[in-house]
Formats: structure tokens, sequence, C-alpha cells
């Protein structure tokens, strides 16, 4: 078994598709302490730090939020995406990785998450779920 060309350093954001993105802010910022990072209402996008990492929440009528289908329920998800944060980010290596194991391989792009702005890498599980290999801030 061979070795990823990069070294896992933690989840660097979490996408919730929510139906009520103020009851949702308001859980996270005073339930649990995270505070407002960004928000990007043109596309539906609210950002909360949550120490090192983000929770994103994604309005499932806005802009993103349309994108990933249903709503959260028996027959829509809530999740949209794992990222997880990973050093030594060469898209080359992680693609051809990828492929050798026989990985669907999605979009590539800068995007920005807990660190700032960076390499990313999507890529799909064996059920489906979106993960996001985000590299360090360019």
């Amino acid at each position: 078994m061979d070795t990823p060309p990069f070294a896992l350093r933690g989840i660097d954001h979490l996408v919730l598709r929510v139906r009520d993105v103020e009851a949702m802010i308001a859980f996270y910022r005073d339930v649990l302490g995270c505070t407002m990072e960004r928000s990007r209402e043109d596309i539906g996008l609210y950002q909360l730090r949550a120490g090192d990492s983000l929770i994103d929440l994604v309005p499932v009528d806005g802009k993103l939020g349309r994108m990933g289908g249903a709503a959260p329920g028996a027959e829509g998800r809530n999740l949209d995406h794992l990222c997880l944060r990973v050093d030594g980010f060469d898209r080359d290596a992680i693609v051809a990785h990828l492929q050798a194991h026989g990985a669907r391989i999605g979009e590539f792009g800068m995007r920005y998450g807990a660190q700032g702005e960076g390499p990313s890498q999507y890529l799909f599980d064996p059920e489906d779920n979106v993960v996001e290999l985000k590299g360090p801030p360019a």
C-alpha cells in the first residue's frame, strides 16, 4: 500500500445545507460560541469560525443551496462536503495518487477556507460524498 503524497492536518471546514439560516447562525454563535467570519449573501454562504476551522452554512433556498437539491430531510442531504486541510499540496501528485486508487476526481480551483484562499481539489468517496483536499493559503 503506497502512502499519500500529502500529510493531513485536520478538518478545514464543514458545509451544512440549512432551512433556517438565522436560527442556525444563532445556535452556532450563541450556543456553541462560534464567531461570524464572513458572509456572502449574494451566493448564500455564511462562514462561522470554530477554533482553527470553519462551519459554513448554506441556505437551501440560496444560490449555492439550490444547487444541492432537496432540503435536509428524508429525501435531501444537509452535508455538502467535508474539507480536509493538507500540507504538501502538489496537484499533479495528488491527482496521480487519486487516479491510482480509482477515486472519482472533481473540480480543482482556488477556494477560501479556514486558513485563507488556497488550492483546492474536490473528489468523491465511494458513496458519492464530496471531499475537498485544501492546500495552504497562496
